[in-house]
């Protein structure tokens, strides 16, 4: 418990030595800490206040380290400047002792001598473990070992981040608006991962699994035999570094062609795949003497399902096609916070966004200036993106850095551009409009089952006397017209469907003699079907307007 109290007063009196004591306050540990001087640079100037944050960060240790570095992949939350600076944390640690690397595998696999030949010395080293050199059954390998001790040092951290979240929470309006809680649950989860190395195996596993039919692709073959939660063993990826552009220039490689082949790697893995690397940072990425685009480090990933792609869809095609009530609803589709938001004033923000963009293409988008623009439209209004999606855009905004170092004409929009049409088209396809319908038919199951418990709520409430109401006439007839127009489009919906599940039906089913209804029958359901869903385009638009 003593230790405990310990790493409070650490924690509080490094963020007063740093600058950040209205931070102390909000966590309700002020008053209790000797005030110290602010500290200067060498060269005498003050700090920013983004580089104190930096400071404290890694002062505090490897969670904390891990903490600043996942901000850093959080632009929605956090304005420029920070995100810059917390890009540049180092976990400045020392090197794990060859004696502890050494009782660590042999702990873990029985002895060192599985390997042919283990260096001693790290090839990299950092906060969570490090990397050595080693040769198994003839073959160059990658060890990765975690440091002793370090989970415990996390876990504990991470309880007492989660507790200083919940007290900033209940202090802090800041803390509350942005759901400090879960972004701490959420980091936690993430961290918690990292730190298990079957885990990033098995995302190499899978990353290889999705690009075994691409030759041009090198995912790293995962050696099983000795790999365990706190050791992992990699095949050992050699080559140029791909931001080397006078070894790739020695070489003889056309840096434009790379720039596109690798920004096309990274748009399959999360278009196709709807599995992506989420730090495609240039000390990742290898090109081999053979061509091939060699990937390593798969302790950080994002996921992009179905669901996530229609409502990323949504907002391009409203962008597109200058839709801002479309486009403001879908960002409202987005937001994971819990906080109050002004559709007003958002929908002003996303008008302005939209005719700042107005006239391009999917093919010529400025896709890091469109990116950046509406994660500054989610902070002024402290609305939140799923922490896939957040990732995804900020491994976009790096793919295009990677291709412009490759070569200034660079544009991700070209690369992205089949990516984002097909992206487009899928959600009029007949599996996406059955998605739709789904959920469309949950939601009414849901109210069918809440409707007995509002009513006899209702009906309480009037037996108690209250509320008065007045009624307005015109309003009345205004809101029954709008009721009967929700009952026609309903009505319409759920005919769109049976008749899209008539067609789907005959065409699938339908067979011998029968079979020569098959077209005049699937013809005029798909023709209902699209009648009836060109009714409820028009009535959407219409309540839209």
């Amino acid at each position: 418990m003593g230790s405990r109290r310990e790493r409070y007063r650490e924690i509080a009196e490094v963020l007063s030595v740093n600058g950040l004591g209205f931070v102390v306050s909000a966590l309700g540990l002020s008053g209790r800490f000797p005030f110290r001087r602010m500290p200067r640079r060498e060269d005498g100037r003050a700090y920013t206040r983004p580089e104190l944050v930096r400071r404290a960060l890694e002062q505090l240790g490897p969670a904390f380290v891990k903490l600043g570095q996942i901000l850093s992949t959080r632009p929605d939350l956090l304005p420029p400047p920070y995100v810059r600076e917390l890009k540049a944390l180092q976990d400045r640690v020392e090197p794990i002792p060859a004696a502890q690397v050494m009782a660590a595998i042999a702990e873990e696999l029985g002895s060192t001598a599985v390997f042919d030949r283990l260096e001693s010395q790290p090839l990299a080293s950092a906060s969570i473990g490090q990397a050595h050199a080693a040769v198994l059954d003839g073959q160059d390998v990658v060890v990765k070992v975690r440091r002793p001790g370090v989970v415990e040092t996390v876990n504990e951290d991470l309880e007492i981040l989660e507790n200083l979240a919940e007290m900033a929470t209940r202090r802090w309006d800041f803390a509350r608006d942005n759901d400090a809680t879960g972004l701490v649950r959420e980091f936690a989860q993430t961290l918690r991962q990292e730190l298990d190395y079957l885990a990033e195996a098995r995302n190499a596993e899978r990353f290889a699994a999705n690009f075994a039919g691409h030759p041009d692709v090198h995912i790293p073959v995962v050696h099983w035999e000795t790999t365990t939660s706190r050791v992992l063993t990699l095949e050992r990826i050699r080559g140029i570094k791909i931001d080397d552009v006078d070894a790739l220039a020695a070489a003889g490689i056309d840096r434009a062609e790379l720039a596109r082949r690798a920004g096309a790697v990274l748009c399959t893995m999360v278009f196709e795949h709807g599995f992506f690397h989420a730090d495609p940072h240039p000390g990742n990425f290898f090109v081999e003497e053979d061509g091939a685009l060699g990937v390593i480090d798969f302790g950080m990933v994002g996921t992009l399902d179905e669901d996530l792609k229609e409502r990323l869809g949504d907002i391009l095609v409203a962008i597109v096609a200058g839709d801002t009530s479309h486009a403001t609803d879908a960002l409202l589709r987005l937001n994971q916070s819990s906080g109050p938001v002004n559709r007003a004033a958002l929908k002003q923000d996303v008008s302005v966004l939209i005719e700042r963009f107005s006239g391009h293409t999917l093919a010529d988008f400025p896709v890091s200036a469109l990116i950046n623009d509406i994660l500054g439209t989610l902070r002024r209004h402290r609305l939140h993106l799923p922490n896939d999606l957040a990732m995804l855009f900020k491994m976009l905004l790096m793919a295009e850095g990677l291709g412009k170092a490759l070569d200034p004409d660079f544009q991700l929009a070209s690369v992205l551009a089949p990516f984002t049409r097909r992206l487009v088209l899928q959600r009029y396809s007949p599996e996406a409009l059955r998605r739709r319908l789904g959920r469309i038919a949950q939601e009414l199951r849901q109210a069918g089952t809440d409707a007995p418990r509002l009513v006899q709520g209702l009906l309480d409430l009037i037996e108690r006397g209250g509320p008065q109401l007045t009624l307005d006439p015109a309003e009345t007839e205004r809101q029954r017209s709008r009721d009967q127009q929700t009952a026609n489009r309903l009505v319409a919906g759920m005919l769109t469907a049976a008749f899209i599940n008539v067609a789907g039906g005959v065409v699938a089913t339908t067979t011998g003699r029968a079979a020569v209804l098959r077209g005049p029958v699937a013809t005029a359901s798909a023709g209902a079907a699209g009648l009836l869903g060109g009714y409820l385009l028009r009535t959407a638009r219409r309540r839209r307007r």
